[in-house]
């Protein structure tokens, strides 16, 4: 923990400049990768593309984000109980890096998977682990914490912002494999300084893991590691010998994982003995609003699939006579999170006691984030589905559906930590990934309704479905409110 004296960088511990650009580069190698994989998975061969149907290509999309979700819950325990967060978080930039070297090389769908499946482990180890340190920066006396995790959270977002103007233009104007090699070299250089500044700035921060394994638990892992191995090998060894081993098979089984794993996390807890008689009516609070949470991600998530195609396919790609790139779009969430956040802050400061509950908030979410969808409802209602539509049409639903995410991410921590029984506190951050995850495992199921002829009917449904759960929120928010009991 570092000492409060240390105020090298803008008043904050120098460590969190450590931090600040190892996540920076890693969101900047990650979302410059997904603002080109998509195009990349569907464009012909002869432009460089992998020539896989559109509809694959948003299910492989889905199950990727997925599967990046589900593995931090892998990375929180591998850095708890075996690493340490320094290491595993060192280690996760190195399967990033190479994931993006693997698919920066010209070797196909093989080349796609195998560094699908880096980057889904990198990521895990890295993403929970490297914010977790931040926290370890500072005493719990101190009141720059606060500040020390919104300087951090303007990373994540620089990051997120330059990636597609750079790598996406680099890989949809030249080649794709220079913009997936870009992504790398991203990584490179987050590394390079983790490793170099973290020797002095980081001190004892993470080098050790905070509950490690003794003897009997490493025995009992390693039985349960292996049934677990010989499980999955089965089930694939069977679709296999049976001709039944296909990208689709792959999709629906993690699918079905991602629907599986949160209902296991609510039956323990539900059932547990350690989960008291007073703590359990709030369990049954959280199940509407993590429900809630899955339809509202299942839309934003959208945003690098089905919108992305939409950037493509449907808008001219020139605003005010200025070209823009498909890929940009991507830029779109972190510019309006940029904008909108402050203007939330000062909002819900104002109001102070009188702003709306927790429960609300979820509603006004997923109203604003149905909306968003809605809007795209009309382009081919009006003009058709043949021809190009303004890019204002994407802009606004995209800032339509930031406005929800501000009025429901923010928050959705923070209610998760405080109905969680304290038997599974350390789960907790688990458990509102598996939200996310769950959302993209539905999406990679729906994705295949999306066509250009039921473009308007796609949007118009599943805009009304969360604009509907939000309705249904705001009015069983009483009863969710009494479960809560002291909890507001």
């Amino acid at each position: 923990m570092e000492n409060e004296q240390d105020r090298s960088f803008f008043g904050q511990p120098k460590g969190l400049s450590t931090l600040f650009f190892t996540e920076m580069w890693e969101r900047f190698s990650y979302y410059g990768m997904r603002a080109l994989l998509i195009f990349y998975i569907y464009d012909t061969v002869a432009n460089g593309g992998l020539g896989l149907p559109r509809t694959t290509a948003l299910a492989i999309m889905s199950i990727y984000g997925s599967l990046v979700f589900m593995s931090s819950i892998i990375g929180g325990w591998l850095s708890d109980r075996v690493l340490g967060s320094r290491k595993t978080v060192f280690y996760g930039g190195v399967f990033i890096m190479i994931g993006h070297v693997v698919l920066a090389t010209p070797f196909g769908i093989g080349a796609l998977f195998i560094s699908m499946l880096l980057i889904i482990i990198g990521t895990g180890m890295l993403k929970p682990n490297v914010s977790g340190m931040v926290g370890h920066l500072y005493s719990k006396t101190d009141l720059r914490r606060d500040a020390g995790f919104s300087i951090f959270y303007m990373g994540i977002n620089m990051g997120a912002l330059l990636a597609p103007f750079i790598v996406g233009t680099l890989g949809q104007n030249y080649n794709y494999h220079l913009g997936f090699s870009i992504a790398a070299f991203g990584m490179f250089f987050g590394l390079l300084q983790y490793l170099i500044q973290g020797k002095k700035s980081l001190g004892n921060i993470g080098r050790v893991p905070t509950n490690p394994m003794d003897a009997a638990e490493k025995k009992k892992f390693g039985i349960a590691a292996l049934i677990a191995v010989i499980l999955v090998a089965g089930i694939f060894g069977i679709a296999y010998a049976t001709d039944n081993l296909t990208i689709d098979f792959i999709v629906n089984a993690i699918s079905i994982l991602g629907i599986l794993l949160p209902i296991y996390y609510f039956v323990k807890m539900l059932t547990s003995k350690d989960v008291t008689a007073e703590e359990k009516p709030k369990v049954m609070a959280y199940i509407p609003l993590f429900l809630s949470a899955i339809v509202f991600w299942s839309l934003e998530e959208q945003g690098s699939s089905i919108l992305a195609l939409f950037a493509s396919e449907r808008t001219k790609g020139a605003l005010l006579s200025f070209p823009i790139a498909a890929s940009w779009f991507q830029s779109l969430n972190p510019i309006f999170v940029f904008i909108l956040t402050p203007v939330f802050v000062t909002l819900w400061t104002k109001l102070g006691n009188r702003q709306p509950s927790t429960v609300v908030k979820f509603s006004f979410g997923l109203i604003f984030a149905g909306l968003s969808f809605v809007l795209l409802m009309f382009p081919g209602l009006l003009f058709g589905t043949e021809g190009r539509v303004s890019p204002m049409w994407l802009i606004l639903s995209f800032f339509i559906m930031i406005v929800g995410e501000m009025c429901l991410s923010p928050v959705g921590l923070s209610i998760t930590t405080k109905l969680a029984p304290r038997a599974f506190e350390s789960q907790t951050v688990a458990i509102w990934l598996l939200a996310d995850a769950a959302s993209q495992a539905i999406n990679a199921q729906i994705a295949r309704f999306y066509t250009p002829a039921t473009e308007s009917a796609y949007f118009g449904i599943v805009g009304g479905v969360a604009v509907i759960a939000g309705i249904i929120l705001i009015l069983v928010k009483n009863p969710i409110k009494k479960l809560m009991g002291s909890v507001h």
